[in-house]
């Protein structure tokens, strides 16, 4: 139990449904829905659309998503891939020829087809109850009425303002400013985007109107994008990768999102004592620090599109993960693992929802860089992604930027199942850091016997090309100690990350946390 002295949130408990996001009104949405009758693939996506006008620097129609979902009654997980692909004029040699070493950040070549909008609509046929017209509606609302903007978001907002270009500086601007705390931002672009999709479904988004204005954008920039890459976007249904430790099984979306390095990272750490380790002492951030760079370094140079890659089942072998354990020097930290030639960064929303029927959502939906490329269609104002930077120009790399190609993808939705049941769907936020967040959270549970919302409040820790990111809760001693074992320690000013979760527990009842370092809550009925 938390000390009630001190600063700090309680779990929410609740008996017929919950959810937990990174902002209050989707959160809202998210339980209005399932009071209405809604399951919870309904009030995810209505949350998660929702998203995109709460925190538009996050995400947006012009985004990706992964889902993990199970069905009422059943413990099976399921997974849905809704990335983007490449365009099919999309070429590294012809990049590599301009003098290219990486695919530029804000430009259309990092631009990947939108893929969420597909997937929303065929999970809400597939495993919604309501349809999209009512999922849809409260996101058109607040498109066209619009939302204060929340503290965090607004600190976003500033950071990455200077992303925005041409017309989404019309958009993501009021009056050519960035808005402050409690400004109203609106959307009616999006507004008639969401009326239009209720109408037509996907294809109002792939074809006509709406994608010849993403079209536009980006072929007034040089962009190689056609008509024919918006229509033949298409999710895909998969299988989930998963990975012991002590007692609970970590369920993780299949590459060409990261969630194996997760599962490699455990394994790692199997093969010291953490919990006999003080949960915020130098000795656990060290051999984190460590197995984390271990881990990503596997990730760098074999995660890709599925249909392109090969050794992922590597990533699941615990003789792989022993072996690399060996590599770890107790006292002394070792050079950074190779250098990352892909973009990497940290702007992403989370959502889970539990139904009164037990169907788990574990559902994350990104524009990857904050305000993704800085590029938004002119009459809509559809935020388009930079996914694409997310590619390696490197020649023969399995991730290498190239035709029809999904890029490795830092966003991975995860699931705690324990004794063939699912107890805990969640997910934590940051780019790069969530496998490691992943990590840290499974071991505050398990290791450490931490509370689900002490397991987020605690300091985070990061190493991260190069540098190992430490968040101010943490002692000065800690980062002296840590520089005296070689680590090139920094403090961030945008703290790693940004956790929900909902454990499900065997009494029936609903525990929802939240992380603090986003505006949201968890909320249940």
């Amino acid at each position: 139990m938390r000390d009630f002295h001190t600063p700090g949130r309680s779990e929410v408990l609740a008996t017929e449904g919950m959810c937990a996001t990174s902002h209050p009104l989707a959160a809202k949405i998210a339980v209005d829905i399932l009071a209405q009758g809604g399951n919870a693939m309904d009030a995810a996506i209505a949350g998660a659309v929702a998203l995109g006008i709460c925190e538009p620097q996050m995400t947006g129609l012009g985004g990706d998503c992964f889902v993990l979902y199970n069905r009422a009654g059943e413990d099976e997980i399921r997974a849905l891939n809704g990335s983007g692909r490449a365009p099919a004029a999309a070429s590294a040699a012809h990049l590599r020829a301009q003098g290219m070493t990486e695919v530029p950040l804000n430009t259309p070549d990092a631009v990947t087809i939108p893929g969420a909008v597909d997937a929303f609509c065929h999970l809400a046929e597939t495993e919604g109850r309501i349809g999209l017209d009512a999922i849809l509606q409260p996101a058109i609302h607040y498109a066209e009425t619009g939302v204060p903007v929340a503290p965090r978001v607004a600190f976003d907002w500033k950071e990455g303002a200077a992303t925005l270009q041409g017309a989404a500086r019309d958009h993501y601007l009021i009056n050519g400013k960035v808005p402050e705390i409690g400004q109203v931002f609106r959307a009616p672009g999006q507004a008639e985007v969401l009326r239009q999709i209720v109408a037509k479904g996907r294809d109002a988004f792939y074809s006509g109107d709406i994608a010849q204005d993403m079209l536009d954008a980006l072929t007034k920039m040089g962009g190689v994008h056609t008509a024919d890459d918006f229509e033949a976007a298409a999710c895909t249904e998969t299988q989930p990768v998963s990975g012991h430790y002590k007692g609970v099984d970590l369920v993780e979306h299949p590459p060409n999102g990261q969630g194996a390095t997760a599962i490699l990272l455990l394994n790692i750490l199997k093969n010291f004592d953490l919990a006999s380790m003080d949960p915020l002492g130098v000795e656990r951030i060290h051999i984190e620090a460590e197995a984390s760079k271990l881990a990503y370094d596997a990730r760098n140079r074999f995660i890709a599109d599925p249909d392109h890659m090969a050794q992922a089942d590597r990533f699941l072998v615990q003789d792989l993960a022993d072996k690399l354990a060996a590599l770890i020097d107790p006292g002394r930290a070792m050079p950074a693992a190779a250098p990352l030639t892909e973009a990497i960064h940290k702007d992403t929303v989370y959502i889970t929802v539990v139904d009164r029927d037990r169907m788990a959502v574990s559902l994350i939906y990104s524009i990857f860089h904050s305000f993704g490329s800085g590029i938004a269609s002119s009459k809509y104002g559809i935020l388009l992604q930079n996914r694409g930077s997310g590619f390696t120009l490197q020649d023969g790399h399995p991730n290498e930027f190239g035709a029809g190609k999904r890029p490795m993808h830092t966003i991975i939705p995860g699931l705690l199942k324990q004794d063939g049941r699912v107890l805990m769907p969640f997910g934590v936020m940051g780019g790069a850091f969530q496998p490691t967040g992943h990590a840290q959270l499974v071991s505050n549970l398990i290791d450490h016997g931490l509370g689900l919302q002490a397991s987020m409040d605690a300091p985070r820790a990061f190493a991260d090309g190069g540098v190992l990111n430490l968040e101010r809760g943490f002692p000065r001693s800690i980062a002296q100690q840590l520089s005296e074992m070689g680590h090139n320690v920094h403090i961030p000013e945008t703290p790693p990350g940004g956790a929900q979760a909902i454990r499900i527990h065997d009494s029936g009842v609903l525990e929802g946390a939240s992380d603090p370092r986003k505006d949201g809550c968890a909320l249940g009925y």
